[in-house]
């Protein structure tokens, strides 16, 4: 991400597509194959009958675009590198193909799934226990933050697959309580983040320890040059699903925005919408952790109540916050990009944009939070004087057009 928009003024459709088109047609060589078999349903995709048992219980009916194209190539053992928004079912694509592929019989980590942060490494775990069910998977979730003891006795006592951040990977491996020597599936989930928060080189390190001939499947809502550049390195003649730039719609989310001219008014703005906030589920994104923390005070001390959730909380606060929001006794959640793609609470129909994200990209993460499977949402954005610019970024790069917010907001939720 880094070089991209760094103010959010900069961002050139034109420059980043060419990079892209630069990157894909290597010597004129294409790197990548296209994948278009198309699957409607579930049935058609010749999963075993305990897996699709799992997909109709957690309540899937029919795939997801992703869903349709992704799942199967993935199952045949293909390297993928499949791109698709945040709410589509990416997590449920890679679940099924490792569900797939696992030999139940030998309970030795099989699968290995890394991810930037540790609210979605758990969030991945339970989406693959859920669709597992049926099949009497084994996961764990690896992460910081946690009880290396803890995490050492369940390895040894087995696991088929292993989710986690590459911290904690990385030091499982080493530390060998973690063995690769049956790994033979490996998925970066949120690859441009996993870039862009530096585990790079961690992410190399982990590939070195791992067998050399492995399947690969990197999965991401954007791809920004840099994350297609590191899948040359170990991935091999993978197969390309992706859904383009200007394809990113995110259909079923209306987005409106509100003038507030100044950074003082939007406190007042938001207090004014409070009443609509509690109706549903909401989440209010800012751009720091300390204006997380300053505009909690500022909401309670109007008498509003709120939950708020950011990176220097210690995960088990994290947790235990996530889990009131999620269960539906704290309505109101503030927090930051960091945290945006652990969320996944079915509930959310209403995103705020409080401050603007520094990055087009993060806009997408954000509001598909909402609406989530085709639900409905809305996202409000908050706007000031000097955020125009970035306003506009927003609309050319997704190809949206966010208008201005009606007086009845209520009725829309």
């Amino acid at each position: 991400m880094a070089g991209l928009a760094p103010e959010g003024t900069q961002f050139d459709g034109r420059q980043y597509d060419a990079k892209m088109t630069e990157l894909l047609s290597t010597d004129g060589q294409e790197f990548f194959t296209s994948y278009d078999e198309v699957y409607d349903s579930f049935d058609a995709m010749g999963l075993q009958e305990n897996l699709l048992r799992g997909i109709y219980a957690y309540g899937f009916e029919r795939p997801s675009a992703i869903q349709q194209r992704g799942i199967v190539p993935f199952c045949k053992g293909l390297d993928v590198i499949q791109q698709a928004q945040s709410g589509t079912g990416k997590t449920a694509t890679f679940c099924s193909g490792i569900l797939q592929q696992l030999d139940y019989g030998l309970v030795q980590c099989q699968a290995l799934v890394l991810a930037p942060t540790r609210e979605l490494a758990q969030q991945i775990e339970k989406v693959m226990r859920a669709l597992g069910d049926y099949l009497g998977v084994k996961v764990h979730a690896c992460v910081g933050g946690t009880s290396v003891r803890e995490d050492q006795r369940i390895l040894q006592a087995g696991v088929h697959t292993v989710v986690g951040t590459p911290g904690r990977v990385f030091d499982m491996l080493r530390r060998q309580s973690l063995r690769p020597d049956y790994i033979k599936m490996f998925v970066l989930d949120e690859a441009d983040e996993m870039l862009s928060r530096g585990f790079k080189d961690q992410i190399y390190d982990i590939f070195q320890l791992l067998p050399s001939k492995i399947q690969v499947g990197v999965f991401s809502a954007t791809m920004p040059p840099e994350a297609l550049e590191i899948t040359r390195k170990f991935m091999n003649k993978p197969v390309r699903i992706l859904v383009k730039r200007d394809e990113l719609t995110l259909e079923g989310i209306k987005q409106f925005y509100v003038n507030v001219d100044k950074e003082e008014w939007k406190l007042e703005t938001l207090c004014d919408l409070y009443e609509t906030l509690a109706i549903t589920q909401s989440v209010i994104f800012v751009n720091t952790r300390r204006k997380v923390d300053w505009l909690t005070d500022k909401m309670r001390s109007n008498d509003h109540t709120v939950s708020a959730t950011h990176g220097d909380m210690d995960q088990n606060t994290r947790d235990i916050i996530m889990r009131e929001f999620r269960s539906g006794s704290s309505r109101v959640l503030i927090t930051t990009d960091l945290l945006a793609r652990g969320i996944d609470v079915q509930q959310v129909s209403l995103v705020i944009n409080y401050d603007l994200p520094t990055q087009p990209e993060n806009y997408l993460h954000r509001i598909g939070r909402s609406g989530r499977f085709g639900r409905k949402g809305v996202a409000i954005n908050f706007v000031t004087a000097d955020d125009s610019r970035m306003l506009s970024d927003i609309q050319k790069f997704y190809n949206v057009t966010v208008e201005e917010l009606p007086s009845n907001v209520a009725d829309l939720l």
